[in-house]
């Protein structure tokens, strides 16, 4: 194919190659753009086994050295019961070596691999390491030769050889022979960055910078060619939202300004608590958007128990003084059942507008999930048609069709990463005009993050809690190492029992038969055989009962109001307890397999103990290996409950990867690859500036047609919705 070109939207075919079918099947990609989008993991350099004292086992380790001994060795095949054949070949680079070991049932597979791995051969070699008879070794490695004369083949190879992410059938020499016959091939490479912003940040441009994070001669292009890409990833998602605040600001919506002596001065009148100087201040914030004439767009975050629910209904409350209606929209029946419940306990008769005994000026508050009986339906649909539901509360079941408001001015989202953008929008549209929004999470999100992620959202924290919190204390139970602190933990349960508080014990399963995605063997504890066990073992005589998301919502209900009436001494749960339920007398929960839940999980499970001003306690049980991973996460979870540092620690544990709903090992939408939404915190803010200031001069990006076509994949891809929520 010599002097053949292709352009950066030619199809992958057009490369040509023995793997580029290979790689379109596994990537998905489509275009030479997007295969030259697909960035290594990491380099190794030719020689080196310097990182071997950093990995652990079932890591990936890549190393080039030369074969220094090769013995084939045969066994009996346990499986097959017939001769198999074991080839030990032993590989030394420059500051050490390595012991790979090779199986093979075939005869003919096992000679022709012990010829091609022929002592005095060079070649690199990619697996997973293993300690196996007191050394690490890899097993059936990936091998690419290089040929039987050491020096010379050493020396035609690059110092920094590119190493791609596996996918399916295609590994990481398939990825980089055909991304090398693309960069050789291509012409056109756009370049998304306006030239005045390239020259500012004194980058290099892009088809040198694909050329060296695909192909670096040194370190140092490596990090150039980084430090270029990176930017452009953070000036393309920064267009995106910087569009979308100015579409927002553009957007005409009913002022919501409140009115003097209405029910949100009535319901500050009766709050038996003062609001902190932080619900105060953002309230103000607050309540001067939604007296605008464009739709607030607001992110509301804050520590499990700061008072979120309170802002939100003040937020409702002014909306319903200025004519209209506001709609919560909650992400179970449970959480929607539990804000009915306490919105209508704090409003009281305000609450119940027209009817005998309701305060002047009441409203009422609607219930609208999927399980209602019919009858209950029609009345919830009737009053917020009506408009004589101020408050309208519901679970996906807000969003179907015939679902109607007469004036629909706020719409709330409580715990926003479990919707998508399509259930946003449809409740927005059942407005006249785009209603206002305030998005509520109690996962804190580091401020970058909340940058980059909730970008077209404005950010408003609550970071003190109310007074009346007990403080929680969170310790880890180690059952692999000590095994009969269990027994002590469930003394624990009896002992806050008996002092008249309630406990709650969580599990990662319903039912024992449930399988393990990520192919774990250990059992796991499950609700449905653990709470007879515990009712008729270590705490007999408690009043013990079992919820999970299988059970009818009339059941489901039922068990939440007996617990929260006291009836319950001790309530074994999945996850559905995670998110706003409200039981102040709950000061203990043990959480079983807690290594099987994410950083940010636990602390929002953690923060449904010690609501009621008593000292709460949290046990982390765990049979996971001490040092391991899983018990280093457990132990920060134990070490603080500050929030957003818990945050920090579980994106650079699942390693930002999914940030915005982006694999490393590309695809065609353009997400996060190099880009850290943590420790690249000052690209972020310059290119976030750089974009409002391009955007403000071209607005339609017609002086930019590169980076409108950038924009717009990013608008059209999936990455537009974790763009949207979190």
């Amino acid at each position: 194919m010599a002097g053949v070109q292709v352009r950066w939207d030619s199809p992958v075919a057009a490369v040509g190659g023995k793997h580029a079918g290979k790689v379109i099947k596994a990537t998905g990609v489509e275009t030479v753009g997007d295969l030259l989008g697909i960035f290594p993991r990491g380099y190794v350099r030719k020689g080196s086994l310097s990182e071997l004292g950093e990995l652990a086992e079932g890591d990936m380790l890549s190393l080039v050295g030369e074969i220094v001994s090769a013995q084939q060795k045969t066994y009996q095949d346990r499986r097959t019961h017939r001769t198999a054949y074991r080839l030990e070949v032993r590989v030394r680079a420059e500051d050490g070596s390595l012991m790979l070991t090779f199986f093979d049932r075939q005869k003919h597979t096992a000679d022709w691999r012990t010829q091609a791995l022929s002592v005095g051969t060079v070649g690199m070699f990619s697996g997973r390491l293993k300690w196996f008879n007191n050394q690490w070794q890899l097993t059936n490695p990936d091998s690419r030769m290089y040929g039987d004369q050491a020096s010379e083949a050493v020396a035609t190879m690059p110092d920094l050889i590119p190493l791609y992410s596996s996918v399916a059938a295609v590994n990481t020499w398939h990825f980089e022979e055909t991304i090398a016959l693309a960069l050789d091939l291509v012409a056109d490479v756009p370049d998304v960055l306006p030239a005045e912003v390239r020259e500012a940040e004194d980058l290099i441009g892009t088809a040198q910078a694909l050329r060296w994070i695909h192909r670096p001669d040194t370190w140092a292009q490596k990090v150039s060619a980084e430090k270029r890409l990176k930017y452009d990833e953070a000036f393309v998602a920064q267009t995106v939202l910087a569009r979308r605040r100015a579409a927002i600001e553009g957007t005409v919506a009913n002022p919501r300004p409140g009115r003097p002596g209405g029910i949100l001065d009535a319901f500050d009148e009766r709050l038996p608590f003062a609001l902190t100087e932080g619900q105060r201040a953002v309230g103000e914030e607050i309540s001067a958007e939604l007296g605008e004439g464009h739709p607030m767009h607001r992110l509301l975050q804050g520590e499990v128990g700061s008072g979120k629910t309170v802002v939100a209904l003040r937020a409702m409350l002014q909306v319903i003084d200025s004519g209209g209606q506001a709609a919560l929209l909650a992400p179970t029946e449970v959480l929607a059942q539990q804000h009915q419940r306490s919105i209508v306990a704090m409003l009281g008769d305000l609450a119940e507008g027209g009817f005998l005994g309701g305060a002047e000026g009441a409203t009422r508050v609607a219930l609208l999930t999927g399980s209602l009986n019919a009858a209950s339906r029609r009345t919830a649909l009737a009053d917020a048609a009506g408009g004589e539901a101020g408050i309208v509360i519901g679970t996906h079941a807000l969003l179907e069709e015939h679902v109607q408001f007469a004036d629909l001015g706020l719409v709330v989202v409580d715990e926003q990463h479990r919707f998508g953008v399509e259930q946003r929008a449809a409740l927005s549209t059942k407005a006249g005009r785009p209603p206002h929004v305030l998005v509520m999470t109690a996962t804190p999100i580091p401020r970058t993050v909340a940058m980059t992620v909730f970008g077209d959202l404005d950010t408003s924290t609550l970071s003190e809690l109310p007074a009346g919190r007990g403080d929680v204390q969170t310790n880890v139970v180690p059952t692999a190492a000590r095994p009969g602190w269990l027994d002590r933990a469930w003394e624990r349960v009896r002992e806050e029992v008996a002092a008249g508080r309630q406990a709650y014990v969580v599990c990662s399963r319903i039912d024992p038969g449930e399988g393990d995605e990520d192919g774990d063997k250990r059992p796991l504890h499950a609700v449905e055989e653990l709470a007879p066990e515990l009712a008729t073992g270590a705490l007999t005589g408690l009043r013990v009962e079992m919820l999970h998301g299988r059970m009818t919502p009339e059941d489901k209900d039922r068990v939440m109001q007996a617990f929260a009436g006291g009836e319950v001494d001790v309530l074994v749960s999945t996850t559905v307890i995670e998110v706003g339920v409200d039981v102040p007398n709950a000061t203990v929960m043990v959480i079983l397999d807690a290594d099987r839940f994410g950083v940010s999980q636990l602390h929002q499970l953690r923060g449904r103990i010690g609501r009621g001003g008593h000292a709460g306690l949290c046990l982390l049980v765990s049979a996971a290996d001490p040092g391991s991973p899983s018990m280093v996460r457990l132990e920060a979870v134990s070490a603080t409950r500050d929030g957003f540092e818990l945050s920090r620690i579980d994106l650079e544990q699942r390693r930002e990867g999914n940030v915005l709903g982006t694999e490393q090992s590309g695809g065609r939408a353009g997400g996060l690859k190099l880009l850290s939404v943590l420790r690249d915190e000052d690209v972020i803010e310059r290119a976030r500036t750089s974009a409002t200031q391009h955007l403000a001069g071209d607005p339609d990006l017609t002086g930019s047609p590169a980076l409108a076509t950038a924009v717009r994949r990013l608008e059209e891809s999936e990455q537009a919705e974790f763009l949207e929520m979190a």
